[in-house]
């Protein structure tokens, strides 16, 4: 008999101290504010890098168009 099995935990034990409720009550709250804050910084960070990779792949075009004139 495995460990446990004994005091009931196989046995239809309910424990029901703790609910499954995503964004319910405040701490569901806290967690919808930490994800909208973390989406916004990634959604930030994505638009600056992105002037970056532009920048990068005009330069990358340029240099190979000058090579290709040599």
């Amino acid at each position: 008999m495995p460990r446990g099995m004994g005091r009931g935990y196989g046995r239809g034990f309910r424990y029901h101290g703790h609910r499954f409720l995503p964004f319910g009550g405040f701490r569901g709250f806290i967690d919808a504010v930490f994800l909208l804050i973390m989406l916004y910084l990634l959604v930030k960070l994505f638009l600056v890098s992105a002037g970056y990779v532009i920048a990068l792949v005009v330069l990358y075009i340029l240099w190979g168009w000058i090579r290709r004139g040599l």
